[in-house]
């Protein structure tokens, strides 16, 4: 594959600083590194001859977009009709105790091909069997930031232990596209030691924590019956938050706690999707905002919300809160479009999230030829906005870059034989729920 890929003739939507729109323009990767985005003249000094060039009229190249909470999953659309608690029990921790590595690796390449193809281009992972799916993100080519799914033994999950090992064997793996955080399962799952213990190991290594914060009211009154706080109170008092960190969901945040989120620099995934279909509630995300927070999006798992599809995330993201405060001025398109590709490259740590020169090159094209994007005014920058966020589905993606090397184009994977991959994950399924030991008291649900 040419080391140098030449897209011309797109509408570049950068996501910079200066939020720039070139309605005639160019990128040109080298190697793993965008080294040139703007208007058609950028291209001009860069030789051809050994250049993939990429013909992108009638399309949109913008950064590709960060899931910034991610669960792989094997049971999308199964059991799924029951609220979180009743769910965690009867279905996914079920599932999860019964995975082998084959399982887990057959689940990876299923959830991250539906990501990479629906434009996302950067998952963070929090799963099981972490040296299988960083196999699985090796082959198939998405960046993909992994943590172990850990709590207090006795729920027969995964340990500290087991996250310092996936640390220590896949760290870095596949020219740095592979990373593995800290993951914590959530606070009624855990205690304090292990909660300190989680600050202690991610201090020692260098990397961060990925853990889950007020995502459902039974969570928030669980935390004060056994440790007398809030869920994101006791994360504080246990040196969990911080700008390393990365909570989920924090649906039912207190003024407090996004003050505590604020002096901490801690990170949010907003994930409306899941919360929506598990009857969470909706996120305080405009009081967040105006805290300061840096706020992301995330699909959360397609067993709680059935699509990895970060557009339809992003279109829920803003309507939601226009619907809840009965305020059409909540949420606009660019503000949205910018947590799901900076924002959520931000929490990472990444050099990605936007179409610069010395960023890494994840690109996505996006095909504007097809009703989505009709009608479609010239030159108009507020019109890709609003159409990328409110009109686009997954569907919309063309091309997919990451790290530099083409992973799917005209909607054709380049790396993976995706009809191997979904009839390996059905079976795989199969032979999980074959395996699954569901507690007595919940196996009628």
């Amino acid at each position: 594959m040419a080391s140098r890929i030449i897209i011309e003739n797109a509408i570049v939507v950068t996501m910079n600083d200066e939020d720039e729109v070139f309605f005639d323009g160019a990128v040109v990767v080298e190697g793993d590194r965008i080294v040139a985005a703007g208007d058609a003249s950028v291209a001009s000094s860069y030789d051809r001859a050994d250049a993939r060039i990429i013909d992108a009229s009638g399309m949109a190249a913008l950064p590709g977009l960060v899931d910034l909470h991610y669960h792989t999953a094997l049971g999308k659309g199964w059991s799924d009709h029951l609220p979180l608690w009743e769910y965690l029990q009867s279905c996914w921790y079920p599932m999860i105790r019964a995975l082998d590595p084959e399982a887990a690796y057959w689940a990876a390449m299923a959830s991250y091909s539906e990501s990479l193809r629906s434009g996302t281009t950067t998952v963070n992972d929090m799963y099981r069997q972490l040296p299988a799916l960083a196999r699985a993100a090796g082959d198939i080519g998405i960046r993909a930031v992994l943590s172990n799914d850990v709590a207090d033994d006795e729920h027969d999950l995964d340990t500290l232990a087991d996250n310092e090992a996936a640390f220590k064997e896949v760290h870095g793996a596949s020219d740095g596209r592979v990373e593995v955080l800290i993951g914590i399962e959530w606070l009624p799952l855990a205690s304090g030691a292990l909660l300190r213990g989680a600050r202690d190991l991610a201090n020692e290594l260098g990397t961060g924590i990925h853990i889950h914060l007020n995502e459902s009211l039974s969570e928030v009154e669980i935390s004060k019956e056994k440790f007398g706080r809030r869920p994101t109170e006791f994360a504080y008092d246990c040196g969990i938050l911080g700008p390393d960190c990365i909570a989920a969901h924090c649906v039912w945040l207190s003024d407090a706690e996004i003050a505590l989120m604020r002096e901490t620099g801690t990170h949010i995934s907003h994930n409306p999707t899941s919360n929506a279909k598990l009857g969470n509630g909706v996120a305080r995300v405009p009081e967040m905002l105006a805290a300061g927070l840096n706020i992301g999006l995330g699909h959360d798992a397609a067993e709680c919300n059935n699509s990895r599809d970060m557009f339809q995330v992003m279109k829920w993201s803003s309507l939601v809160h226009r619907a809840t405060r009965v305020d059409a001025s909540l949420q606009q398109a660019p503000d949205v479009l910018r947590m799901a590709t900076r924002n959520g490259s931000l929490a990472l740590g990444h050099d990605t999230g936007e179409l610069s020169a010395g960023k890494l090159a994840d690109v996505i094209l996006v095909d504007l030829k097809s009703q989505f994007f009709t009608p479609l005014m010239p030159m108009s920058k507020e019109h890709i906005y609003s159409h990328l966020v409110f009109s686009a589905e997954g569907s919309c993606v063309d091309t997919t870059i990451v790290n530099g090397q083409i992973v799917m184009e005209g909607r054709q994977f380049t790396t993976i034989d995706e009809a191997e991959v979904l009839a390996r994950a059905n079976e795989c399924f199969r032979e999980v729920i074959d395996r699954m030991v569901v507690p007595a008291e919940y196996a009628n649900l």
